[in-house]
């Protein structure tokens, strides 16, 4: 297939800039065995999940990843976004611009911070990093990492509206989108009706932003990204099939990772490794029954796997029938449940 075939036009208005308040959002319900549209609120999600069901959620924490400094021997401003811990002191990152970034440069964060590049990965231009805090820790001194769609800098609003309720394991530097809509009240409701909660962690990389850059998609290499399935959330998601429960996966992030953890249709197994799977139509899912997303960016991976659940044109469909009804979109947009 080609990247051609995902694009859409949306309206820049559309594009969400501000988190709404968490369970206020929009739901479009997408029945994809008829192909029938329901507009409802996202509290109205507990309707569609049965006691037999389970709910599976991405834990992913994000990081404030985004450090603002200043070469040292220059005065050149260089914004860094922490990519990946590799020990303590040593962090893989992209550097903006690039070229004030070179190795052995020293890069001052503050008064407290600074960090040397040691080494640049030629494909991908991230920086190979080595910090040295003397006051605190190096996570203190950043901001929240928000998308390139959204034109302003982070806000004190970010810190909470760009973090899932349920959100433990640092390493995100984006965040599990489709999971932000849930509030206290709508996730106890769906633990009292099915009692079933399978959280996996998928770290989210600055990959989610890049672009597929090769008009045959096949052609495309995704970034891996860390995610582990825990011999707990394996033991839910077997039962839960097994018992003729479907599997409720909450976003694109967790898809992923459930889908790299299956071993056969309908049975998944602990595992703690890194994955670059591109799922784009066809492709059969071994797993997740029903998924719920958010509206994302023309010809990126995230509508290429959604229109995998579903079917392209029913997704397009979808998306056309939401810019007409001007829900928002993007990270900070409304919701989309696919049964």
């Amino acid at each position: 297939m080609k990247k051609s075939d995902f694009l859409y036009d949306l309206p820049p208005e559309l594009i969400a800039q501000y988190p709404k308040e968490k369970g206020e959002s929009r739901l479009m319900i997408l029945h994809r065995n008829t192909g029938k549209i329901e507009h409802k609120d996202f509290r109205d999600i507990i309707d569609y999940i049965k006691p037999e069901d389970c709910l599976a959620v991405n834990n992913s924490k994000v990081i404030p990843a985004r450090l603002k400094g200043f070469k040292a021997s220059t005065g050149g401003k260089v914004e860094l976004l922490l990519v990946e811990k590799k020990s303590d002191n040593i962090w893989k990152s992209l550097a903006f611009p690039g070229k004030r970034a070179r190795i052995s440069d020293v890069i001052i964060i503050d008064d407290n911070v600074k960090c040397e590049v040691e080494n640049i990965d030629s494909e991908t231009g991230e920086r190979i990093l080595r910090f040295e805090v003397t006051n605190g820790n190096l996570l203190n001194y950043g901001k929240t990492p928000l998308p390139p769609y959204i034109n302003r800098p982070a806000e004190d609003v970010d810190i909470k509206g760009y973090q899932t309720i349920y959100a433990k394991k640092d390493g995100s530097v984006a965040a599990p989108t489709a999971g932000l809509h849930f509030n206290k009240k709508i996730l106890d409701e769906l633990k009292n009706k099915c009692g079933k909660i399978a959280e996996v962690t998928l770290h989210v990389g600055p990959g989610t932003f890049r672009p597929v850059r090769t008009e045959d998609i096949e052609n495309h290499k995704m970034e891996s990204e860390f995610f582990t399935i825990t011999k707990e959330t394996a033991s839910i998601i077997n039962h839960t099939k097994e018992d003729g429960g479907g599997v409720f996966a909450v976003g694109t992030t967790t898809v992923r990772a459930i889908e790299s953890a299956a071993i056969e249709k309908g049975k998944i197994r602990e595992k703690k490794v890194r994955t670059d799977i591109f799922i784009y139509p066809p492709y059969e899912f071994k797993i997740v029954d029903h998924l719920l997303t958010n509206f994302h960016l023309p010809g990126s991976t995230l509508i290429m796997l959604v229109s995998a659940f579903a079917s392209r044109e029913m997704i397009l469909d979808c998306y056309r029938e939401a810019i007409k009804e001007k829900y928002m979109f993007y990270s900070y947009g409304d919701a989309m449940l696919i049964l």
